[in-house]
């Protein structure tokens, strides 16, 4: 379809010898050809991005997937089941327990609002599908959606092919792919359509200056502002683009009307969200949307004031002007942070800008997987050919400097630097990529497409170019090299394809509660344990059964088991996370009384030593540990260290790590087994070693259930016994009767 556009434009070029009448003629049925062509180029796109997403469900099953997306389902089916008013009211009494939370007013209710009007709409016309259906299905819907505002937004930058490619490019780029297959129902899956389309009619609004393109982009603002904590993104980024358009001299009315009247709409809008509220002016990551929207209104006075007045008496007022406004402004933004009206920034916003703050000051925030560094090899895995597109993107976007291509440097620029500061933000990198690398091999392909299928009429071009710059006329790449770059080029987007297809196949699809192996024979070997051990939680436990386990299951055993937790993936209350991390962190004794305190029936852990799976809690032990010395000095790191600083469950070990809860909760009974006939009792399959404490006995806990792969194992919590009865006394206290002598 590229190639087929880009010959209908080079055909238009070569009729300058017809007829007026017959030209025309031919350039409309050329542009019907071409509209039909690219409208099912669009269709086929569309299709492949939902396709390509849905391998978990043809693997495996219809099922939601992680851990977010389980409290996301449940909350989803509270709203469809009993309406948004109980929805907004609901306090939900089996998380955080004693605690409990408020969930109308503490989420982000877009995923959910969205999930309950497509089911309502099928429903009207009587197509019955479960809630859990729609919840599996649409994420990959909306990356169909985001294909198609993809291509519009990269044709309002750069032209019609630029869109084609950016929309066949993120269709299947890994990183957008990794947050939206079939079952990962997370804000993020709907947020990026609406973050692309924020960008795109902001983009066209300044292009414009039309208040309906502005009113656009509010709305579309307010559904990611419901969607995704990512907003901040946004609210941050156009700031940004404004202060660079005016400081490279291409400020216009256009951008003024379209800035000012998006964010004073987008504020209000934002402030009618329960879990936003005041914080859009109250809070420090709004300071600078605002301090921009105030800094503009001074520039355009001064703008005007330019036209009126004096070079001198223009520049004495605008000095003064400017003097009174930053006095002003700092004196505000003073006495604001004083009274604690402006609050300061949030940890999660610290860390993007120092990567070291998390894991100094909030190690909760820095325990999370996803809120690591990002590795060079992640960039590659996650955008294949188009890490090296993007800077030939930016190249071609600087030699055409328009609003539009300014406004995706800036945007590739933020992204390829928060990206590096936490994986999670290679997401939001992923447009800005495809944009980019779609610019790149636009104009790469238009330049050695047309060159080599009209060889005679590109040397023509470059001889008359070269004659009016008065430079020499000499071919400066042979048609064969063109040919062999182009199919260089060709083969480069087919590896695209096919690393896509893998990584939405093998290292995106698979659900993190049906783990998936390979035997030796290179047969699929499926671990069901996560289901099983939360089925079993279900039906032989207590309706109000206390569970306590690690922050990282506290979604699936609500959203699977209907049981109460301690914690959960919300880590709103540090405090109480550290309780538990004490928990697991000490000796069971000491563990005996927090859980006695918290009520706690039965206590769950994850251990893949049997079964080879890394992502278990003892590879995440010494997080419990850090966090759980926030909260008790006792706990120090080091003591859980061996004694040459190595972290180890071997002989070696640490005294506090061989005797902590945790440490007993995972291998107990482990040491009586092989794993295979020539490993030795207690070989730990994911540690590649013995472990050294072999004979572990219980005292107030007993095993209560092991899942068939030892992957999950949970512990009933014993009751404190009573006190033992006094025993008789040897001689009676009163004397007997027969005993008392006669008087």
């Amino acid at each position: 379809s590229y190639s087929f556009c880009t010959l209908l434009d080079t055909h238009k070029k070569m009729v300058q010898d017809t007829q007026d009448g017959r030209k025309v003629e031919e350039e409309k049925e050329d542009d019907e050809s071409e509209h039909l062509m690219r409208f099912w180029t669009l269709a086929l796109i569309f299709m492949v991005a939902v396709a390509v997403r849905l391998f978990s469900v043809l693997r495996y099953e219809a099922i939601i997937h992680e851990f977010d997306p389980w409290f996301n389902y449940r909350t989803t089916a509270k709203l469809v089941d009993d309406g948004i008013y109980e929805f907004y009211s609901w306090f939900d009494v089996d998380v955080w327990y004693p605690l409990g939370r408020i969930v109308g007013g503490t989420i982000y209710p877009g995923l959910m609002v969205t999930s309950m009007i497509l089911s309502k709409l099928l429903h009207l016309v009587n197509f019955t599908v479960s809630t859990r259906v729609v919840c599996v299905f649409l994420a990959p819907l909306f990356a169909g959606n985001t294909t198609l505002i993809t291509y519009w937004f990269a044709k309002e930058v750069w032209n019609k092919r630029a869109g084609l490619l950016a929309a066949f490019f993120i269709a299947i780029v890994p990183s957008y792919i990794s947050r939206s297959v079939a079952g990962s129902y997370d804000n993020e899956g709907v947020a990026i359509f609406a973050l692309v389309s924020v960008f795109a009619t902001f983009v066209k609004a300044v292009k414009t200056g039309s208040m309906a393109w502005v009113f656009t982009s509010v709305l579309t603002y307010y559904y990611m502002v419901n969607a995704w904590g990512g907003y901040i993104f946004i609210i941050n980024l156009l700031p940004l683009y404004v202060i660079v358009m005016v400081l490279t001299g291409r400020y216009s009315l256009r951008l003024h009307v379209a800035y000012s009247s998006f964010y004073a709409l987008a504020t209000l809008m934002c402030m009618q969200i329960h879990f936003v509220g005041f914080q859009a002016v109250q809070t420090g990551e709004h300071m600078a949307a605002a301090g921009v929207f105030f800094a503009l209104q001074l520039y355009g006075f001064s703008e005007f004031l330019r036209g009126h007045l004096s070079s001198e008496m223009f520049t004495q007022l605008i000095t003064i002007l400017a003097a009174l406004a930053g006095s002003v402004g700092l004196g505000a933004v003073t006495v604001g942070v004083a009274t604690g009206y402006i609050a300061p920034w949030t940890g999660r916003f610290w860390t993007l800008l120092d990567p070291t703050y998390a894991k100094i000051h909030i190690p909760i925030i820095a325990s999370v997987s996803e809120h690591q560094p990002t590795t060079w090899s992640t960039y590659f895995f996650d955008l294949h050919v188009l890490a090296y597109l993007i800077p030939v993107g930016v190249y071609f976007c600087m030699k055409r400097l328009t609003d539009a291509t300014l406004f995706i440097i800036v945007y590739v620029m933020s992204t390829v630097y928060f990206s590096g500061v936490m994986v999670r933000l290679m997401l939001v990198l992923a447009p800005a990529a495809c944009i980019t690398g779609s610019i790149a091999a636009s104009e790469i392909l238009d330049s050695f497409l047309e060159a080599c299928i009209y060889p005679k009429k590109e040397a023509t071009k470059q001889k008359k170019q070269k004659k009016q710059d008065g430079e020499e006329t000499y071919e400066m790449i042979g048609t064969g090299f063109r040919w062999a770059f182009l199919v260089g080029l060709i083969w480069t987007i087919l590896t695209y394809v096919m690393h896509s297809t893998w990584a939405a196949s093998e290292a995106y699809s698979s659900p993190s509660i049906i783990l998936q192996m390979r035997g030796h024979n290179g047969e699929r070997i499926i671990f069901d344990d996560f289901r099983e051990a939360y089925q079993w939680l279900r039906t032989n436990t207590d309706r109000d059964a206390k569970i306590m386990s690690w922050w990282d299951y506290g979604y699936q055993i609500t959203g699977m088991s209907n049981r109460t937790v301690l914690v959960d993936n919300n880590t709103w209350n540090n405090t109480h996370i550290a309780t538990v991390g004490k928990a697991m962190a000490s000796r069971e004794d000491v563990s005996y009384q927090i859980m006695k305190k918290m009520d706690v029936e039965f206590a769950l852990v994850i251990f893949g030593g049997m079964a080879g799976y890394s992502s278990d809690d003892i590879n995440k032990f010494l997080w419990m540990v850090r966090i759980g010395g926030t909260l008790d000095n006792d706990i120090n790191e080091a003591d859980y260290l061996s004694q040459n600083g190595e972290y180890t469950m071997a002989a070696g070990g640490g005294q506090a790590m061989l005797n902590s809860l945790m440490y007993k909760m995972c291998y107990y009974r482990f040491g009586e087994d092989k794993i295979s006939p020539q490993a030795p009792t207690g070989y730990d399959r994911v540690r590649n070693y013995e472990i050294g404490n072999k004979d572990i006995k219980l005292t107030h806990i007993e095993e209560a259930f092991t899942t068939e792969h030892w992957i999950i194992r949970i512990y009933r919590v014993k009751k404190e016994q009573n006190r033992k009865p006094t025993p008789p006394p040897e001689t009676p206290l009163i004397p007997s009767f027969a005993t008392v002598p006669k008087q």
